[in-house]
Parts: C-alpha cells; sequence; structure tokens
C-alpha cells in the first residue's frame, strides 16, 4: 500500500485539489486511441506487476485443487507469488516519487492491485490448503471485505493523517494489507511440514455438522479486524 501521490507542495498533502481537477479533465477529453494507457505512468506498469502476481497466484491455487493432493508444487508457486507482489507495492511509490510523476488512477490501481495480491490469493490458497468447509470460506470473506473496506478508508483518509516533515503519514491506522503475507509464511510452514488438508493444526470442529470449521480460520478473522481497526496505529519505517 504505497504513497503513490506526488505533491508539488511542501506539507505533503498530495494532489491539490487544483491539479486533480485539471487531471480528471484531461482524462475525460483525451480522445486518442488507447487513451486510458497513455494516461498511465511507469509507476502504474509496476503496480500492474503487483496485479499480475496475485492473479497468477490465484490461478496456481486453482491449479493446486485440480490436481494431485501429494503434489504441492503450483501451492508452493501460488504462496511464491505473493511476496513479488510486495516487492513491486513498494517499488511502485519509489518510482512515482523518483520521476515525480503520478497519474490519477494511481492510487485506485494500487489499491485493487493490493486486494488481488494480498486478500484474495491469501483466501486462496487458504482454501486450497485445506479451509474448505462452510464456514471456513465466510470467515475467509470477513477477511476479504475487511481489506477491501481497510484499502477504501486509506484513500479517503490518507491526505488528513499526520504527516512527518518529508510529507509521509506517521502511522497506518490497523495494520496494511501486505501484513497478510504472515498468514502466508504460517501456512507455508505447514505445508512444509505436511500440516495440509486433513492435517491442518487443532483439526476441524463440529464435523458433520453445519457449523463444521477449522478453529484455526479464525487467525483471518483476527487479521481482518486488526485491518479495520481505527484505534490500531503502526508507525510507517
Amino acid at each position: 500500500m504505497s504513497r503513490r501521490f506526488v505533491s508539488s507542495t511542501t506539507n505533503g498533502a498530495g494532489v491539490i485539489p487544483q491539479q486533480k481537477v485539471q487531471k480528471t479533465v484531461e482524462l475525460e477529453q483525451d480522445v486518442r486511441p488507447f487513451s486510458m494507457i497513455r494516461q498511465l505512468h511507469m509507476a502504474d506498469y509496476i503496480t500492474q506487476l503487483n496485479g499480475f502476481c496475485g492473479i497468477m497466484s490465484i490461478f496456481s491455487s486453482l491449479r493446486y485443487c485440480l490436481g494431485h493432493p501429494q503434489d504441492l508444487s503450483f501451492l508452493w508457486l501460488a504462496m511464491g507469488f505473493m511476496p513479488f507482489g510486495l516487492f513491486f507495492d513498494f517499488m511502485d511509490g519509489k518510482v512515482a516519487r523518483w520521476r515525480k510523476k503520478s497519474s490519477l488512477m494511481g492510487q485506485e490501481l494500487d489499491s485493487l492491485a493490493d486486494l488481488i495480491s494480498f486478500g484474495m490469493a491469501p483466501a486462496a490458497a487458504a482454501f486450497s490448503i485445506g479451509f474448505r468447509t462452510t464456514l471456513d470460506t465466510i470467515i475467509l470473506t470477513f477477511f476479504v471485505l475487511c481489506g477491501l473496506s481497510r484499502l477504501a478508508r486509506f484513500n479517503v483518509t490518507v491526505a488528513s493523517l499526520p504527516k512527518d516533515q518529508t510529507g509521509k503519514s506517521r502511522y497506518f491506522e490497523g495494520t496494511p494489507i501486505p501484513t497478510t503475507l504472515s498468514l502466508v509464511s504460517v501456512m507455508a510452514y505447514w505445508c512444509s511440514q505436511g500440516w495440509y488438508l486433513d492435517q491442518i493444526p487443532l483439526g476441524v470442529w463440529g464435523q458433520g455438522t453445519i457449523v463444521e470449521f477449522h478453529p484455526v480460520i479464525f487467525m483471518f478473522a483476527a487479521h481482518g479486524c486488526a485491518m479495520i481497526s481505527k484505534r490500531l496505529h503502526i508507525p510507517k519505517l
């Protein structure tokens, strides 16, 4: 979740309203072929690579579900794509500030790519390793929706958060969505130990009932709550 707007002011508030209006008018009035592509900057294409990693991770998780349960190749690939998404998420903001250029769509692209790579992709991997009961999937859905809500709040409040002398926000409200990679690292460790599908730690509770679930799925619920917390402030490094 990088800071994508490049400011011409010294207070770090982001694109001033006049610039934003001007960019909106330019976007609406540009009728050239592939006008949307022409409006994108280098940082936006790096953001697209973040989204690419997330989408490929989801497809890899699906491929694992279609293959032999003991062949974890696609599952490892699914979890391996996500750190690369984090790398591109980190680099797009760096490039935008280095080149002092950002598009009007930059922050929206960044949030959508983050939702795919750090929301949907971890949830797909969790489903693949065995969190497949009805209650499991409801909690995974809650987790993704928390990430969605957290990104929407960030886009709305980022300009009003306290800034340091460089114009960078002093803290995040709630845990940033890329921290979901901590859950991915836990799942990777489980897979390395053979703790997946029927061997997930703590097993299944309520087996055979309508409320059948894996108790460790609540780590996704807890992380979702941490993302949307208003009181939890995570200092920016």
